[in-house]
């Protein structure tokens, strides 16, 4: 099974351009209590390195693209997101890292709770401890 969720967002396009609307419950799939922005990430730079006990994420690429890694203790997968109208929907206990960010990249995320420094796991082999005791 894959750990990568992607979600085709339904793009209202006409003679004025394209517009997507991300709407809590609807086509997101839970409350959205935080939304945040990357962009300007320096050449070769990565970021993430960790993992959430308890929030989801959609994460958009609004220009530009970058590349996640996405790995639940067993499975490790890569994705680009390159499109404004696919969202990467991050669930519970994933490590995530993000590489190769494009000069133009903007990614947005949007968060199932506001900011907390206890839901994070920064360490891998505290993650990799913590996915094991669940199974």
């Amino acid at each position: 099974m894959s750990i990568v969720n992607l979600l085709d967002l339904q793009v209202f396009d006409d003679d004025r351009g394209s517009l997507v609307a991300l709407e809590s419950l609807k086509n997101i799939p839970f409350d959205i209590k935080r939304v945040y922005y990357i962009f300007d990430t320096l050449a070769g730079g990565s970021r993430g390195y960790h993992a959430h006990k308890d929030l989801q994420q959609i994460a958009v690429c609004l220009s530009g693209s970058c590349r996640f890694i996405l790995d639940d203790g067993k499975t490790k997968e890569s994705v680009v997101l390159d499109s404004p109208r696919q969202g990467l929907h991050i669930g519970s206990m994933v490590w995530r890292e993000m590489h190769d960010f494009s000069n133009d990249c903007v990614l947005l995320v949007l968060a199932s709770e506001h900011y907390s420094e206890d839901d994070y796991i920064r360490n891998y082999s505290d993650f990799i401890g913590a996915v094991s005791s669940e199974r």
